[in-house]
């Protein structure tokens, strides 16, 4: 196997938040050895062009071309393309900058060509001059839909457009019981060298669990040799950018890190949660390190990062140990 196979560190995304501990984990670990496994429920198509949210976040991230007061986007943006579209009278909502658009106009036109999703994706990380495994978490359109008091709704429609207003009832992972997850992601949770699974401080609900839908995932999480450890989303009890808590809230979920832990149970070895929820540790179930989680700059990414491998490493002699005895 070539060492682009083999990672060492396999972290589960969203966006932003999931973007900046994935950032500081690439930041310390050496090349090829972070394989990071995307949401997809966010894609959606838009003025013909497929896009893909949560990649283009990591991707922009990851090679340094984030716009660094917003997360998303692309740093030096223009948006003379968006202006022109608006005077036609295009859908302007969902904002294209000029630089943006070529990854966008790229992935569509190699969809068209027969590409898949994760060969594309691949293909732009390394182009990018990025030296880890960004692997879309499968091939096959898995839409989230979201059932609110203004009706269903697309994700980018509830989350962009209606700027998540909408009192949210249910979430739907559309497909997810016929989808394919990527072969490389489970391959990786059954390799030997795996030494940690990292679930980032995404959203848990909107960003997590579509991959934690997919057919055998779970089940997977559940088998890998590796420790499985997620990094709560909340700063005291709220969530630091997106609808995390208020989607809590609407859905009759206590919004604390207790219920993060719940949420991921059947598969978790261990939580990280920030200082400002450090009353909750002796009350959790599992193993739980409290440090800070709020990733302010680079640094804060990279220390973060750091307290999560080595908290994955305790974890891992403590799980070898109990499969010995087992």
């Amino acid at each position: 196997m070539s060492t682009q196979s083999c990672p060492r560190v396999l972290a589960l995304s969203g966006g932003v938040g999931g973007a900046k501990l994935a950032h500081g984990l690439y930041s310390i670990l050496p090349d090829w050895q972070l394989q990071i496994v995307v949401n997809t429920g966010d894609d959606f198509e838009h003025l013909g062009l497929h896009i893909s949210p949560d990649i283009d976040t990591l991707l922009y991230t990851l090679s340094g071309l984030a716009n660094p007061a917003t997360g998303w986007g692309r740093d030096g943006e223009q948006w003379l393309c968006m202006e022109a579209l608006s005077q036609l009278g295009e859908a302007d909502w969902f904002q294209l900058g000029d630089r943006d658009l070529a990854m966008h106009l790229s992935r569509s036109h190699r969809l068209r060509q027969g590409s898949t999703l994760t060969q594309i994706t691949q293909y732009q990380a390394e182009r990018l001059s990025i030296q880890a495994r960004i692997t879309p978490m499968s091939d096959d359109p898995v839409p989230t839909r979201v059932h609110t008091d203004a009706g269903q709704l697309d994700f980018q429609h509830y989350f962009v457009k209606e700027r998540c207003l909408p009192q949210v009832h249910a979430l739907e992972y559309t497909g997810a019981d016929a989808a394919q997850p990527a072969p490389a992601a489970l391959a990786a949770l059954q390799e030997e060298t795996l030494e940690a699974v990292i679930i980032c401080p995404s959203n848990p609900y909107l960003s997590i669990a579509p991959i934690l839908a997919l057919p055998g995932f779970r089940e997977a999480l559940r088998n890998t040799r590796a420790p499985v450890i997620a990094v709560s989303p909340l700063v005291n009890r709220k969530a630091i950018k997106g609808p995390t808590d208020k989607i809590m809230r609407e859905l009759s979920i206590q919004v604390s890190s207790a219920s993060i832990a719940n949420h991921y149970a059947d598969c978790l070895d261990g939580l990280v949660i920030d200082y400002s929820e450090q009353t909750l540790a002796h009350t959790l179930p599992l193993p739980t390190l409290v440090t800070n989680t709020l990733m302010q700059n680079n640094d804060d990414r990279c220390q973060l990062a750091h307290a999560c491998l080595n908290f994955a490493s305790e974890l891992k002699q403590a799980k070898n140990q109990n499969r010995a005895f087992s």
